[in-house]
């Protein structure tokens, strides 16, 4: 029988406790083991009482931990800002690692962390739930076999609103930088829609584990809260080879507007679409239904948990490490570097409600406007002015 795979786990609060749960509800399983936890703030964790009833002893930091344990997997939860040197820590002390979403904020992080990674001859999986998704990968095989001809262009829409509370959870929502000046970037593009905007780059990339690569970049970005970044985005991405990406999302609409991710990948012999939801993601040629595909979220969103403890075991692959999570950083350090101010709406379409959640401020007519554009391809205009959504020119730095 197979020793258990020992795993750290980098961050009990927020998502973390996502892992953390699923580990623990595991634990007794034998395909893995806590043998530690760290986070300078535990008591956020609501399973902190069950962690420390199993004796898992608990580190306010990885160098703590390093001190005096190892283990064969590092999983890392902590904010973006932390992404690149606790990765490069763990792989250091030889962990493997499963790092969340966004893998760093800018780009010459996410090149440190590959090269600590060959230097180590350990795996980074990047935590884009999506890309362990076995529907989304079997799409992807289809669309690399040539099925459904070449990539013509893909778009992405996501509706979610997001309150007060949600930007005051802790000391980095909707910042550039830190105190330290460590990048972090927070925005919809590098959180909570990330996932949305690297699905498109992966599932047209040139390999199973590559994503496409950005060359050039052109879009808006809006906000309505007092942060630093933006909240709502409308962006284009040039790819290698031709086609374009549009991505928009929003965190201020109203609660009724809402609308779950759904995207569209026009290709050169069929028409790939997913509506969002528990609706199954069709591909069409005209009339004719090709092929249907599970949406992705039918996965459990910690199957990449599981894909990384078995990789740990068996040395089977990993679908989203650095180089196929690179391409979106580079989207958002892009959008982030062409120094354009985000648009600020005019009083006459800002809206505040008191939701359930806490108070949400949404523009009127935005949601419209970004729902036009998707079904369209059509520049965006902002609600209440006369300036376009989508700004020139191409930023380096690709």
């Amino acid at each position: 029988m197979t020793d258990p795979v020992s795993v750290l786990v980098v961050g009990l609060g927020g998502y973390g406790e996502v892992y953390l749960s699923s580990l623990l509800d595991e634990e007794g399983k034998g395909r893995c083991t806590i043998v530690g936890a760290v986070d300078p703030e535990p008591s956020r964790c609501t399973r902190l009482g069950e962690l420390e009833a199993r004796g898992v002893p608990l580190f306010s930091s990885m160098e703590e931990f390093s001190r005096t344990d190892s283990a064969e997997l590092a999983v890392i939860s902590s904010p973006i800002q932390y992404h690149c040197e606790q990765a490069c820590l763990a792989l250091e002390r030889g962990s493997h690692v499963l790092v969340e979403k966004p893998a760093a904020a800018v780009t010459r992080d996410v090149d440190r962390m590959i090269r600590a990674r060959d230097r180590a001859g350990r795996f980074v999986a990047v935590g884009f739930q999506w890309c362990f998704s076995p529907s989304i990968l079997r799409l992807k095989e289809d669309i690399l076999a040539g099925r459904f001809g070449e990539p013509r262009w893909g778009r992405s829409l996501t509706l979610w609103p997001r309150t007060e509370a949600y930007y005051g959870r802790n000391d980095w929502a909707g910042r550039r930088r830190d105190g330290e000046g460590r990048w972090i970037l927070d925005s919809p593009a590098n959180n909570a829609m990330a996932h949305h905007l690297h699905n498109l780059l992966f599932l047209l990339g040139p390999t199973m584990d590559r994503s496409a690569e950005p060359v050039g970049i052109s879009g808006a970005t809006a906000r309505v809260n007092r942060i630093e970044t933006f909240d709502t985005v409308a962006a284009r991405v040039f790819l290698h080879g031709g086609p374009e990406l549009l991505f928009l999302g929003s965190h201020t609409i109203a609660e009724e507007e809402a609308a779950d991710p759904r995207f569209i990948l026009e290709m050169e012999e069929a028409t790939v679409s997913y509506p969002g939801g528990t609706a199954p993601m069709i591909v069409r040629r005209g009339d004719d239904v090709l092929e249907e595909y599970l949406a992705p979220d039918t996965a459990s969103q910690v199957t990449k948990l599981w894909r990384c403890v078995d990789a740990v075991r068996e040395g089977t692959p990993i679908p989203c490490g650095l180089e196929a999570a690179r391409p979106h950083v580079a989207c958002v350090e892009a959008i982030d570097a062409a120094g354009t101010e985000p648009h600020w709406f005019s009083d006459e379409v800002l809206r505040v409600s008191e939701t359930s959640g806490g108070r949400l401020h949404w523009v009127e007519g935005l949601a419209d406007a970004l729902l036009g554009s998707y079904q369209t391809g059509k520049a965006l205009r902002w609600p209440g002015s006369e300036a376009a959504g989508l700004w020139a020119g191409l930023p380096e730095g690709l």
